[in-house]
């Protein structure tokens, strides 16, 4: 069965992108359209979800993807105007810095809600749907680098994040009878809006990543859209780490002095 440049085209189908309103979520929303899926954007501020679904000639749905009847809405609205769904990305979510000794019970659910509670939401109505149409589709869980490795300061961030790689894989095994494909991004250090914002708007600080920079937004969707596409039809319940080599270094890295390959403190 060769390959042909078609593969890679979405032409026809129609995606879900949680949290596309700015950053790597409106990186996918935009790779996505490029290559011809209508996108619908759902995400909670209103103002950024209509500016990215014009962005994209998509649209737009204000919803807090946490509560399970506004994710039954949101979809019925989208097979309503765009069709049946068979591209999901569960990109939305969000950290805040909380020492181990000192989280709260509240502060633990908000991240749990926030990073993990949506996944299974999104991907169970979406992936019913499907069921009962019999069409094959592609769930895209955006997960981190924090998911693999010990993460100060973000135990219950990181802990979520964790549980979307594992929960990617067993959706993947249970989903697979029926030709729905679930598949994770674990990026690191990406410049978003709100990464340069934090960094005061000065270059990248990816010098400990062994590509020697910060990954981009549309590299995170460039892997988003070989995902969604024919070209990984054989691909399922990976988890894809779009770091710039950080995960398979194990922290080594480039001296930033001498280039010399360190592991531990400078």
């Amino acid at each position: 069965m060769a390959i042909t440049p078609s593969d890679i085209l979405l032409t026809g189908r129609v995606a879900v992108v949680t949290g596309a309103g700015a950053g790597i979520g409106r990186g996918i929303a935009d790779g996505l359209a490029a290559f011809g899926a209508s996108v619908a954007v759902w995400e909670r501020d209103a103002a950024s979800c209509a500016a990215a679904a014009e962005a994209v000639g998509g649209l737009g749905i204000v919803c807090d993807v946490r509560d399970g009847e506004a994710v039954d809405a949101a979809l019925h609205r989208t097979e309503a105007e765009l069709g049946t769904v068979s591209i999901l990305v569960n990109n939305a979510g969000g950290t805040f810095r909380s020492e181990l000794l000192d989280t709260s019970e509240n502060g633990w659910d908000a991240l749990y809600r926030s990073n993990l509670r949506h996944v299974l939401l999104c991907t169970q109505r979406v992936a019913r749907r499907l069921v009962a149409a019999a069409v094959p589709g592609s769930v895209i869980n955006v997960t981190s680098i924090e998911g693999v490795r010990a993460a100060p300061g973000y135990a219950a961030y990181a802990a979520a994040k964790a549980g979307v790689i594992n929960y990617t894989k067993t959706a993947s095994f249970e989903l697979a009878p029926h030709g729905i494909r679930v598949n994770a991004l674990a990026p690191d250090l990406t410049m978003t809006e709100g990464l340069q914002a934090m960094a005061g708007g000065d270059g990248d600080s990816g010098a400990a990543i062994p590509l020697g920079r910060a990954g981009h937004v549309d590299e995170i969707a460039s892997a988003a859209v070989f995902l969604a596409s024919d070209m990984s039809r054989y691909v399922t319940g990976q988890t894809l780490h779009v770091d710039g080599g950080t995960e398979a270094a194990g922290g080594w890295y480039f001296h930033p002095r001498s280039g010399t390959p360190t592991l531990g403190p400078a």
